[in-house]
């Protein structure tokens, strides 16, 4: 929890490097987070509602708040993480904008992530302090 705690408090921090268990464990937290608030706003506010649109049927879902509020909070930190990720790896942030590519962008963006960080400093700073004890 320390390390998902220690995203939200460098919520908008895009200079410096995160290891990877840093982007992981936030990665990892935001996944099951957001499937428990779907199950509840589907229990809570209403499931899938099967709609006959004249030619076909279409499923439509109802707002999901809490998914959403969360989703909200947890945009600009998740953006962050990335970044100081990919600045581990001595790549420019900016190749976060990869994850927009449909279908592979986000693939392509997992694979820059799982790579070792540089084990020196570089452009964007020093080792985080983790990966240099590890």
């Amino acid at each position: 929890m320390n390390k998902v705690r220690d995203v939200y408090r460098k919520y908008v921090q895009f200079e410096g490097r995160s290891d990877r268990r840093e982007f992981w464990y936030f990665l990892l937290f935001y996944v099951i987070a957001s499937a428990i608030l779907q199950i509840i706003d589907r229990v809570v506010f209403g499931g899938p509602q099967i709609i006959d649109s004249g030619r076909h049927w279409v499923a439509s879902y109802d707002f999901q708040p809490l998914t959403a509020i969360f989703g909200l909070i947890s945009l600009v930190p998740l953006i962050a993480v990335t970044v100081r990720r990919l600045h581990d790896t001595g790549k420019s942030g900016w190749w976060a904008l990869v994850g927009l590519i449909p279908l592979i962008g986000w693939i392509w963006i997992l694979v820059l992530c799982a790579a070792r960080g540089d084990p020196a400093p570089n452009a964007h700073g020093e080792p985080p302090v983790d990966s240099r004890a590890a």
